[in-house]
């Protein structure tokens, strides 16, 4: 009986000192780790930073004209915003013509979203279920919500249509302007 205990008592005592001997190396690798990083940063810190490499954007148009000084090359800047400002503004200018034509298309987009919507909460409306029976009665009807939806729903349709049809006379001036069919699209 004393020898199995003694048997487990060395076992005990040599995983106790293999536990030991594990320890500090773990701490001392841990503290490499660390120090590792330390090192690391240093140097980031310290490295060159990296040289900027030029494209064409940095580099100036050719041109003998051109002024040298920043501040000219804002002034010709703020002429050359000041000239699309006005093509904008031309009758006979492509930029004017696509953004007439781009702004009635987001406004012929807004307005088709907008009766998706209303027609949603139209089908939503058809098939809703009034847990109180006093309201269930009334829309029953009623039916005063599926009415309003469905006059906003014509109402919307009509705008579209207009849209729509402000876009064909749109191309219609365009080609009497004299226009490029392009401009349209």
């Amino acid at each position: 009986m004393r020898l199995p205990t003694l048997f487990r008592l060395a076992a005990l005592a040599t995983l106790f000192g293999l536990a030991a001997f594990s320890l500090p190396a773990q701490d001392q690798s841990s503290d490499d780790v660390a120090a590792a990083a330390r090192k690391a940063r240093e140097q980031q810190k310290n490295a060159p930073k990296p040289k900027k490499v030029l494209t064409n954007d940095d580099i100036a148009p050719a041109n003998t004209n051109a002024p040298a000084s920043g501040a000219a090359k804002t002034e010709g800047q703020q002429a050359g915003q000041a000239k699309d400002e006005n093509a904008e503004n031309d009758p006979k200018s492509e930029a004017y013509w696509r953004k007439r034509f781009q702004k009635t298309r987001d406004q012929i987009a807004q307005s088709e979203k907008e009766l998706d919507v209303l027609q949603r909460e139209l089908d939503k409306n058809q098939v809703q279920y009034y847990n109180d029976p006093q309201q269930a009665l009334m829309q029953q009807h009623d039916r005063s919500d599926i009415n309003e939806n469905t006059a906003k729903i014509d109402a919307k349709k009509k705008e579209i249509e207009s849209l729509k049809q402000q876009l064909s006379d749109m191309e219609d001036d365009l080609r009497k302007a004299g226009g490029d069919p392009g401009w349209a699209r």
